[in-house]
C-alpha cells in the first residue's frame, strides 16, 4: 500500500510539473496552438484530481497512526492543484488588453462582445468556486466517515468487553453453584452423622437399661 501511494504522488508530481509548464507557456505564448495548450492543460488537471481521490482512499486504507500525516499530505497537494487551477484559469481566459480580448483565445472563430466575455470569466470563476466547495464537502464525508470508523471500532472493543465481563459472571456463578451444592451436601452427611450417632445412643441407653433391670431381677 505505501509503494502504490508513492507511485501516486510521482504520478501526481510529473503532472502538476506538465501544467505548470503548460501555463507559464499560456501566459506568455500566444501562437496557434493555444487552444490545444488549454486543452491538454484541462485534460491533466482533470487526472491530477482522479489522482488525489485515489490517494484519498489509499489513506482510508491506512493505519490510524499513519492517517494523519499522509492525509496533510493530500491536502498539500490539492492546496497546491487548485492554486495551479486558479493561475490557469487566469491565462485561459485573460482580462482585458487595451480594451480588448487577444485574439487566440479559447473563443476563437466566435464573436462575442465584451458584456459576454465578462459574463464567461464571472461563470468561469463560479464554476472554480463551486469545485472548491464540493472537495471541501468530498474531504468533510471522508473525515465523517473516518470518525464514524473510529466510534465503531471503539463499540466493537467496548462490546467484547462487556461480553468478557458477562463470560466471567457466568463462571462466577457456575462457581457458586458447585459451592452451594458441595455445601448442601455436607450439611445432608452431618445430619445423617447425627441421626446415627442418636441412634447409637439410644441402643445404649436400651442396653444399659436392660443390664440394670437384669441384675435387680436376680
Amino acid at each position: 500500500m505505501g509503494s502504490l501511494m508513492a507511485d501516486y504522488e510521482q504520478q501526481y508530481g510529473i503532472l502538476t510539473a506538465g501544467i505548470t509548464a503548460k501555463i507559464g507557456r499560456l501566459s506568455n505564448d500566444q501562437n496557434a496552438d493555444r487552444k490545444a495548450l488549454v486543452l491538454d492543460v484541462e485534460k491533466e488537471i482533470e487526472e491530477a484530481q482522479e489522482l488525489l481521490e485515489q490517494m484519498e482512499l489509499e489513506v482510508r486504507e491506512v493505519e490510524a497512526s499513519a492517517r494523519p500525516r499522509l492525509r496533510s499530505r493530500v491536502d498539500s497537494y490539492r492546496a497546491e492543484l487548485g492554486r495551479l487551477s486558479q493561475e490557469f484559469m487566469k491565462v485561459r481566459s485573460p482580462p482585458f488588453q487595451d480594451g480588448f480580448f487577444g485574439q487566440d483565445d479559447l473563443y476563437s472563430g466566435v464573436s462575442l462582445n465584451e458584456e459576454q466575455k465578462l459574463r464567461l470569466l464571472d461563470n468561469s470563476e463560479r464554476l472554480e468556486r463551486t469545485g472548491k466547495i464540493l472537495n471541501t464537502g468530498y474531504r468533510i464525508i471522508l473525515e465523517t466517515e473516518d470518525i464514524g470508523s473510529q466510534v465503531l471500532q471503539d463499540l466493537h472493543s467496548q462490546r467484547e468487553t462487556i461480553q468478557s465481563a458477562r463470560s466471567r459472571l457466568r463462571e462466577t456463578d457456575s462457581e457458586l453453584g458447585r459451592s452451594s451444592r458441595l455445601l448442601g451436601g455436607m450439611i445432608l452427611r452431618s445430619l445423617q452423622h447425627r441421626a446415627v450417632l442418636v441412634v447409637v445412643g439410644l441402643v445404649l441407653a436400651c442396653l444399659v437399661a436392660l443390664g440394670v433391670y437384669l441384675s435387680l431381677s436376680k
